[in-house]
């Protein structure tokens, strides 16, 4: 790897479960690897793309996508691998479940991220239903080690049974580093495409024997499972025998060494021979899992035994170290003594090319149907100009929706508010769609040129690929114009005058339009030079306006604006720009920028 390595006295190196999955993949002979940044799964093809040049990677323009080129790439007999947070397999999902009938040629590996607790999701939606409902072996990494390992086996599994397998993980697994015993990479040589219509066309005449394929080898991986090396017994006081898998086999471990315990790795399908033998040495059986009672279900219907979890152990949130101990009944450990950290609520940087849009709609009395990005702070007061959000491109169809609901008073108070990414990855559709149904609503796709939430990756709009490449850059204005849409208007989100114009123009429009507001992200765009903004207090009456923007660099203090000069922007200048007397300078006090 290019950077330095945190090496261990006993040789291994301490990674993170995304940079242990990368690492398995090029040490096992992966060739390929596409996905859409997702936290927490973003890192995978990030350490991929920097790391692993054997392995070419690049970023889709959405998980979909993504899938069905590695689906390509593994028919040429290719291994390959593809990452996306939970809800990413949702856009993947049709792909998915169609090559669990097709099956694999070169190993398909799918990581899919979960988030319990919601750390940076819209959901706690639990992924290992889709492994049972696509009918895909599913495999569970316990830490960074296991990640690197398991990476390994599921391209073997996925060649030996001619199958995708997902590999799930879970945010605290994908961002918590342990240590890793590290090998060469493998040479495996591409297998080359051959034609096979009968395997890779399910069509019904072709997915009927498809399908009886697919549940022989789900017979067969259920037999595997009861001798496959991650599934283990640790023996131990046989009154209470535990099934884990996971993070929480990892807790189960730490705070109860001396149980019984059966932890659990290849977790669908289940291996139900070691479980029969594990349940006939326990007493009792109590399962614990994050998330959904999975598990729980699948043993207490198999073996009609009352195995208990969701009665110990909560349906919400992440567990942790105290939740495995109180669900066991274990004592409880010392209460620390809480923190004292401030809080600090979500906002937009110091600086952000959004802030200017949303408070411009916020002066005209206006809001938005939202998306996934940074801009979903938009609904964050003191700005509170963004109204529904459902999933990745949906503001365009929602305001769409509303519109045809009636209502036209309020609807016609409301633009789609959309990002560069997210409108490449699923939102040009919903424009085909508002422009096709004579529709008459405004879309402000908000450019930032960058995919920004999930910590600046490339995207189709940006004109770089994944390891920064140039690469042809999607013209939104063209695209835009494609879809039938006739106004199609540029602006700096920052023009606080300009953008008003217009999006009142727009807003009155009887037929679709775009605006784009273009200006990009701050954490990409290094300033010409040092500054912030410079207040006159005899100037300022403290009516507290510059405080609208919710921008995190202005507090308020004894009646006066205060500029943290470590947060302020220097190309910003928007509090200049709403105060009223002139109180916050446009001509900010500039220092050279240094020499590095």
């Amino acid at each position: 790897m290019k950077k330095p390595l945190n090496t261990r006295t006993d040789g291994r190196v301490l990674l993170s479960g995304n940079e242990a999955i990368a690492r398995g993949a090029w040490e096992n002979g992966v060739h390929f690897a596409a996905a859409y940044p997702g936290t927490p799964s973003t890192e995978i093809l990030e350490t991929i793309g920097e790391h692993y040049p054997e392995i070419e990677a690049q970023w889709a323009p959405n998980e979909k996508v993504a899938l069905e080129v590695i689906g390509g790439a593994s028919f040429g007999g290719a291994r390959v691998i593809t990452a996306m947070k939970h809800v990413g397999l949702n856009v993947a999902a049709d792909p998915f479940f169609s090559l669990s009938y097709i099956g694999a040629t070169g190993g398909i590996v799918v990581v899919s991220a979960d988030d319990p607790g919601m750390h940076s999701s819209q959901n706690e939606q639990d992924n290992r239903h889709f492994a049972r409902a696509a009918k895909v072996p599913m495999l569970e990494p316990s830490d960074s080690a296991e990640a690197r390992d398991l990476t390994a086996l599921a391209l073997d599994i996925s060649e030996k049974f001619e199958t995708p397998v997902l590999l799930r993980t879970t945010t605290r697994i994908s961002h918590s580093s342990g240590p890793v015993a590290l090998a060469p990479r493998k040479e495996v040589p591409v297998k080359g495409y051959v034609r096979d219509p009968r395997r890779r066309i399910p069509i019904p005449a072709f997915a009927k024997a498809m399908h009886t394929r697919v549940e022989e080898r789900t017979r067969a991986l259920s037999e595997y499972g009861d001798t496959f090396p991650f599934n283990r017994i640790y023996e131990g006081d046989r009154s209470l025998g535990i099934i884990a898998s996971g993070v929480s086999a990892a807790y189960v471990r730490e705070v109860y060494p001396g149980a019984t315990i059966l932890k659990l790795t290849m977790t669908w399908p289940l291996p139900w021979k070691l479980l029969e033998r594990f349940i006939s040495m326990v007493k009792e059986v109590r399962v614990v899992e994050e998330g959904d009672p999975f598990l729980e279900e699948q043993i207490r219907s198999h073996f009609l035994i009352p195995a208990e979890g969701k009665k110990h152990f909560p349906l919400e949130g992440e567990f942790n170290l105290r939740t495995v101990r109180k669900g066991l009944g274990l004592p409880a450990l010392p209460a620390a003594a809480p923190a004292e950290v401030p809080p600090r609520p979500p906002m937009l940087c110091a600086g952000c090319p959004h802030r200017g849009a949303f408070w411009v709609l916020s002066k005209i009395k206006a809001s938005s149907t939202g998306d996934i990005g940074c801009y979903t702070l938009g609904l964050m007061p003191p700005l509170n100009a963004m109204d529904t959000t459902i999933c990745m491109g949906a503001s365009i169809g929602v305001l769409g929706g509303l519109e045809k609901a009636g209502g036209h008073e309020a609807v016609n108070r409301l633009v789609a508010a959309i990002g560069d990414s997210t409108f490449v990855h699923s939102g040009i559709t919903g424009l085909v769609d508002m422009v096709y149904n004579g529709c008459t609503g405004t879309v402000m796709i908000m450019d930032n040129s960058i995919t920004a939430m999930t910590g600046g990756q490339q995207n189709p709009a940006t004109g770089k690929r994944l390891r920064g490449e140039p690469s042809a850059r999607l013209d939104l204005e063209a695209v835009c114009r494609a879809c039938g849409v006739k106004s199609v208007r540029v602006v700096d989100p920052h023009d606080l005058k300009g953008l008003e114009s217009i999006l009142r123009e727009e807003m009155a429009r009887p037929e679709v339009s775009v605006v784009i507001t273009r200006r990009p992200c701050v954490m990409i765009r290094k300033p010409a030079g040092k500054a912030t903004a410079v207040l006159d207090p005899a100037a300022c009456i403290g009516c507290r306006r510059c405080l609208s923007l919710g921008c995190p660099a202005i507090s308020f203090r004894d009646g006066k604006p205060v500029i943290n000069t470590l947060l302020c922007y220097p190309d910003c200048r928007l509090c200049a720009d709403v105060c009223p007397k002139g109180a916050l300078s446009k001509d900010y006090r500039r220092e050279a920028v240094d020499a590095e």
